[in-house]
Order: structure tokens, then C-alpha cells, then sequence
């Protein structure tokens, strides 16, 4: 009987968890406990099942004072006892009853073996489905099965008295690797060949997102093949680096280069960027406060969503290099570990070949050296500039309190030029390599020779020359302060600096005499412009108070033709005490010079509305952006529009005391002007008093709207001052 019940009680057992207090057997199903001293040997079962010695234990009697004997109760029989039973008879017996009736319970028994498999199977499936580790399972077997409900040992005791006869099937198993990893592991013995594929083909990317990283010119026509094929010493010091390091170290160190090589990655995509708009590098400093400016370019040329798939891709691109370059330099750095011996041999040579190369000047090609020493001449680079521009704040603003016209009264200011109506007009992007490129020249030069004869024919004359500008390919606003203030305004920070200032500007200086009033057209301006203090302008006309119903071209918000229109309407054609100073700047012949105004017959201007045709036949920006010699001939055609609009205006409006100033703020972006343009831009001044043009004789300015190539070119912040002196105006600082 008594096995017979020990039978049933074992499946019971099986069916619940080890490390769970049974919720099924009460004390009143097992019999007492010296019946199982008694027991025969087929009667053993009855003992390894933690579910049927349960009830027989006395633990609550004197719990506290069986936990110590467990280890010495077992201690001396354990290797007389198979491995598989001995734990969890003895377990129950040493922590329940104070009588050592653990050995009786010793005899060998062949199904005994079966049911603790069994036992240890089902404990560990069903403490996976309850959310408890495998690992734990095996530590808290004997306690928890043995100890009444509410008073199951706690796991540090259970594991204070270990068991050295505990077999090798009972000792805790280690964590089972992820999903992914058996998954990859699967598919890597069942695929050999094409996990191998794999495997090099990752690494052959990884080596070379690092070494395309180490290399990569800032400037777009330095981007060849001979650039990427160098030994990049920076290369070699790291690996070397992560060769000796530890492993956690290592993937730190790694990570940290890596995040390291990707911003320096994206900063010269934006040298590159910048170069090929700008002329320029990015400067780290001072450049962030234009990525605004180029959202709402991009916004007026694509439309507010392409400006914002634009930006959402920048975004992607640059987590994605970070990701690439972070995840490359870790896994070159954990092979070169894995493969140590070969990795050292394999720097050890390479920089061998360094040094030989560098010491012999060994190169592909002019300026292309094998041995190179790009990323930190780069780093080097940067960090100068950072110093220079923080240094450059200081000192220019002592330079710009310096005026050699600061203190010079009213009086005597401008007196060359009292009772002339003066035009000061800007053309967008009106550059050097307009008049100069073989692709552009001939279309503008022969636009310039017609208006000029327009011009003799009304009594005009001119002179021109060329001026340097301090900004290139776009930052229109450096040039105008830089013309209008006489200071080199070459970066955002100096625009900041003079602006805030009491520079005399040359629309100030008109101002101050009190002899002109002052105002600007500026339909550029399309939200408030606190410049228009520092510029002495009086009243400010900007895009909103031109009272333009036509639709905008691309990034200009009007023709200007209809600019000049409306200053004619709203300012020049009223009467006036003083003559007028006016700040003018024109926008059509901005980039991307897609789709280009059209010259009405100037009694259809109206409102504006007559361009709605004329914008919808023109071309899209898509069409020209991309194709350099395109973009060429576009630009060409808006600088021919944009100087025949002036001058028509000009002619039609002007009198004998009208004396205009006009020149180019800079030139146009390098994909249009060429790699390695001047800066300069042409300015010509026009007059019918010949008076006018006889006071800058001197300056040795050509005949006529067009600059030949030996006229004299001037910086151009030498402007203000020299003309203010050829004008009468008295030093006075």
C-alpha cells in the first residue's frame, strides 16, 4: 500500500513547480515519518519526491534550529548515495527532523534517476513559464520542496550548505543565449560558405568607411580615387591602440573613436558644402546660425515639404554615418583582439611603410603624399580656427571703434554731393565671372554695351571698376555692411559686432549731414530687420510694403522690375524737402536663377499680377540645379534681366542730379563662377553732372558700365572712405 501510494503521490509532484509551496498535499496524505524509516526498497520513491516527505517533515516543531544541521547530516553519507538522489532525500530529512533518517533512504534505486530528470525537467519548464530563471531552479529544489507552506527557506540559506555529491546533471545550467544568436548560429552551420561571404564582406565595408573617413578631402574637386588609396598614420595608431587594450576598454575606447571619426565625417561634408557655396570651410564656431537661413531657401526654392524631406534626410544621413563609422571602428577594433598575432604583424608593417614613405616623400601625384596625415592636419586645422575666431572677437571690435569719420561734422560731410537724389543699388550675386566666363560673358557683356549706350543716348556716362568682396556665393548681408561700414564684415560674429554698434555707415553719413532723407527697398526683407538702425535709414520698404500680388520666383519675392516700379510709385515720384539717399537692393539674379523674370511694358507692371504667367512658363529650379553649364546660362540671363531693369529705370526716371551707384554683393556659388573664382565684383557709378564722375578721376575706373581687366581693384571696405574723400568729406576720428 504504501508504495502504491508513494505512485500516485509522484505524479502530483511532477506536475508542480520546485521552488513553488504545493498547493495540493496536505500533512493528512502522507503517512508518518517513521514508516518511511521502515520503508523498502521499492518504497524509495517515496522519499526523493519533495511533494510526499513534505507533509512528514516537522518543521514547524523547530525550524530554525534544523538549518544548521543540514551540512553536517550529509556531509559524511553523501558519497555513499547516488548522485541524483541525494540531494533531495537528504535535503528534506536534515530541515525537517531532528533524527538522522537520511541514510536509510540511500539505497539504490534504478528509477530513481529517471524521476529526478523528470522532477528537475518539469521544474525548470515551469519556472521558465512563471517568469523565474532556469539558473535558479537547481539552488532552490531541496527547500521548497520539502519546507510546509509558509515557512520555505530563504535562497541564501538554501544556498549556504551546497552539496559535493550533487551530480553534474543537477549543477545550474548557464543562461541560453538570445534568439538572434541561435538564429545567426543556426544559419551559419547550415550556410558556411555564404556566412564566410558574410563575414569578410562586413569587415571589407568597415575598413573602408574608416579609411574613406580618415581621407576625405573638404573640397569637392579634390575627391578621387588617389585621395583613398594612402596609409592614414591615424589608422595605424589605433590599431595598434586596440590591439593592447582589455576587452571592455577596447569596445569603449572604439566607440568613442568611432563617434569621433563620424562628426569629423559630417564637418567635412560641410567644408565641402560650404566650399563649393561659400568659398569657404565651415567655421565650428560661428556657421550653425545659417542653417536657418538655408531652410528657408531651400523652403522658397522646393516648397515648405521638400524643404522638409531636405532637412529629414540631413538628419538620416548624419545618424547614419555616426551609427556606420561607430559600428566599423568596433568591429575592426574586436577582430584585430580575436586575431592578435596577425593584427600586430599587420601594423608592425604598415608602419614600416609609414615612415619609409614619409621620410622619402613618396606620392601618387602633386599634393597627394602616401603617407598621410590628413585627419589630424585636419584637427589641427580646426582647433586653429576655433582659436582664431575667438581671438578675431576681440580684436575686431577695437578695430571697429576706430573711425576716421566719426567725430567729422555735419557740415562737412558730402559736400560734393548736395542736392543730388543718390541711388546705392545692390544686384544679387552681379560677379566677376559674369563679364569674364566664356559661357556667360557674351550675353552680359553684350546686355552691358546696349544699356550703356542707353545710357549716352539720356546724357549719362559711367565708370566702373572692381571691388573685393568679403563673401562669396551667398551672406549677402557681409558684403553690403562690408561696403556700407568700411570694415571687412568676412563672418557672422563681425556682422554681429559693427551692427550693434555707431559705425558711420555711407547711408548714415548722408543722414547725418541732414541735407538727404534716407530710405530702403529691400524685398529680401521679409520680417523685422533691426539693421535698419545701424544703417541710418529712415524708412524701410520691405517686401510687405511694396504692395507686390504677383507670385514669388523662387527665393526672390518679387521681379525687379517691380521693385524699382513700386519705389518709383511709393517714394521717389513724391515731392520731397531734401533730396533722397536710397538703399536699394535688388533680387532677381538670386540663386537658383530658376524661374527668370521676364521686362513688361512698364505701364503693365500694376500690382504685380502680370507675372503670374511669366513665372508659370518659366523654369523649375529641378531643371537647372544640378547641371552646371545650365545653371551658367540661367545665371547669365538674371544678371542681364536685373542690369537692364536698372538701367531702363534709370533712364526713364532719372535727372541731371541722379547719381547711382551700383555693384554686385558677390559672386555667384563656385558650381557657377568656377573652382577658385576671385571675390571680386564689378561697381560702376553713373551721372549726367559730369561734375560727379571728375572728382574720382583719379581712381582710374574705366569708361562705360564694363570694367576692363586691368582696372585697379580695391578691397571692398576701401570704398566708404575714399569715396567720402573724394566727395569733400573730412577725416575726423
Amino acid at each position: 500500500m504504501s508504495f502504491n501510494t508513494s505512485s500516485r503521490q509522484l505524479s502530483k509532484t511532477d506536475e508542480a513547480p520546485e521552488d513553488v509551496p504545493s498547493q495540493e498535499v496536505t500533512p493528512l496524505d502522507a503517512p508518518a515519518p517513521r514508516d518511511t524509516v521502515q520503508t523498502s526498497e521499492a518504497e524509495t520513491p517515496e522519499v526523493s519526491a519533495p511533494e510526499t516527505e513534505a507533509p512528514e517533515a516537522k518543521a514547524p516543531e523547530a525550524p530554525e534550529a534544523k538549518a544548521p544541521e543540514a551540512p553536517e547530516a550529509k556531509a559524511p553519507e553523501a558519497p555513499e548515495a547516488k548522485a541524483p538522489e541525494a540531494p533531495e532525500a537528504e535535503a528534506p530529512e536534515a530541515t525537517t527532523d531532528p533524527e538522522p533518517k537520511a541514510p536509510e533512504a540511500k539505497d539504490p534505486e534504478p528509477e530513481a534517476p529517471e524521476a529526478e530528470a523528470s522532477q528537475t525537467e518539469t521544474s525548470q519548464t515551469e519556472a521558465s513559464e512563471t517568469g523565474t530563471p532556469e539558473t535558479e531552479s537547481p539552488e532552490a529544489e531541496a527547500p521548497d520542496a520539502d519546507a510546509p507552506e509558509g515557512e520555505v527557506e530563504a535562497p541564501e540559506q538554501a544556498a549556504a550548505a551546497p552539496d559535493p555529491a550533487v551530480s553534474d546533471a543537477d549543477t545550474p545550467t548557464a543562461p541560453r543565449p538570445r534568439r538572434w544568436r541561435r538564429v545567426w548560429g543556426g544559419w551559419r552551420e547550415k550556410y558556411p560558405v555564404a556566412a564566410r561571404v558574410l563575414a569578410w564582406t562586413t569587415t571589407a565595408v568597415a575598413l573602408a568607411v574608416v579609411v574613406v573617413a580618415l581621407l576625405m578631402p573638404t573640397q569637392a574637386d579634390k575627391v578621387r580615387l588617389a585621395a583613398f588609396v594612402r596609409l592614414p598614420v591615424e589608422a595605424i595608431f589605433g590599431a595598434a591602440l586596440l590591439i593592447v587594450l582589455p576587452r571592455k576598454p577596447r569596445i569603449a575606447v572604439a566607440a568613442f573613436a568611432g563617434l569621433g571619426l563620424g562628426a569629423l565625417t559630417v564637418v567635412n561634408f560641410l567644408d565641402i558644402g560650404f566650399n563649393e557655396y561659400l568659398g569657404r570651410g565651415f567655421n565650428v564656431v560661428l556657421d550653425w546660425s545659417l542653417f536657418s537661413d538655408a531652410q528657408g531657401y531651400l523652403q522658397d526654392t522646393f516648397g515648405k515639404g521638400g524643404a522638409l524631406g531636405i532637412a529629414a534626410l540631413a538628419v538620416t544621413l548624419v545618424i547614419a554615418v555616426l551609427a556606420l563609422t561607430t559600428l566599423s571602428v568596433i568591429r575592426l577594433g574586436n577582430l584585430a583582439a580575436r586575431h592578435t598575432e596577425t593584427a600586430t604583424r599587420t601594423t608592425l608593417v604598415l608602419a614600416i611603410a609609414w615612415v619609409t614613405c614619409a621620410a622619402l616623400g613618396v606620392q601618387y601625384a602633386a599634393g597627394i603624399p602616401i603617407a598621410s596625415e590628413h585627419t589630424m592636419q585636419a584637427l589641427q586645422f580646426k582647433a586653429e580656427q576655433v582659436q582664431r575666431t575667438l581671438q578675431d572677437e576681440a580684436e575686431f571690435a577695437k578695430i571697429a571703434k576706430k573711425d576716421n569719420f566719426a567725430n567729422t561734422p555735419p557740415d562737412q560731410l558730402l559736400t560734393g554731393l548736395r542736392g543730388k537724389d543718390m541711388m546705392i543699388t545692390f544686384i544679387e550675386s552681379y560677379g566677376r565671372s559674369a563679364i569674364e566666363d566664356p559661357v556667360m560673358a557674351p550675353g552680359v557683356d553684350a546686355t552691358l554695351t546696349a544699356e550703356n549706350k542707353k545710357l549716352t543716348d539720356a546724357g549719362f556716362a559711367a565708370k566702373s571698376g572692381w571691388l573685393t568682396s568679403a563673401t562669396y556665393g551667398g551672406s549677402s548681408w557681409l558684403g553690403h555692411s562690408t561696403f556700407m561700414s568700411g570694415l571687412w564684415i568676412s563672418n557672422q560674429q563681425r556682422y554681429r559686432t559693427v551692427t550693434a554698434g555707431e559705425r558711420l555707415t555711407l547711408p548714415g553719413a548722408f543722414k547725418k549731414t541732414g541735407a538727404w532723407d534716407t530710405v530702403g527697398v529691400m524685398p529680401g526683407v521679409q520680417k523685422a530687420w533691426p539693421e535698419q538702425n545701424f544703417y541710418g535709414i529712415d524708412k524701410l520698404y520691405d517686401s510687405h510694403k511694396l504692395g507686390y500680388k504677383g507670385p514669388k520666383f523662387s527665393w526672390s519675392t518679387m521681379p525687379d522690375q517691380y521693385a524699382l516700379t513700386a519705389f518709383e510709385r511709393l517714394v521717389h515720384s513724391k515731392k520731397h524737402d531734401k533730396p533722397l539717399m536710397s538703399t536699394i537692393i535688388l533680387t532677381s539674379s538670386h540663386q537658383p536663377w530658376a524661374p527668370i523674370p521676364e521686362l513688361v511694358p512698364q505701364d503693365q507692371v500694376g500690382d504685380g499680377s502680370i507675372y503670374n504667367a511669366i513665372e508659370k512658363a518659366g523654369k523649375k529650379p529641378a531643371d537647372i540645379i544640378t547641371d552646371s553649364t545650365k545653371s551658367k546660362q540661367e545665371y547669365g540671363k538674371s544678371i542681364q534681366y536685373s542690369v537692364s531693369s536698372l538701367i531702363n529705370y534709370l533712364v526713364k526716371y532719372g535727372n541731371k542730379n541722379t547719381v547711382l551707384i551700383f555693384l554686385g554683393d558677390h559672386q555667384p556659388i563656385a558650381r557657377v563662377s568656377g573652382n577658385h573664382a576671385s571675390r571680386d565684383v564689378p561697381v560702376s557709378i553713373v551721372a549726367k553732372d559730369p561734375k560727379v564722375l571728375d572728382k574720382i578721376a583719379a581712381w582710374n575706373w574705366a569708361d562705360g558700365l564694363q570694367p576692363k581687366q586691368d582696372t585697379p581693384v580695391w578691397k571692398m571696405n576701401a570704398f566708404r572712405d575714399r569715396f567720402l574723400t573724394a566727395y569733400g568729406s573730412t577725416p575726423a576720428p
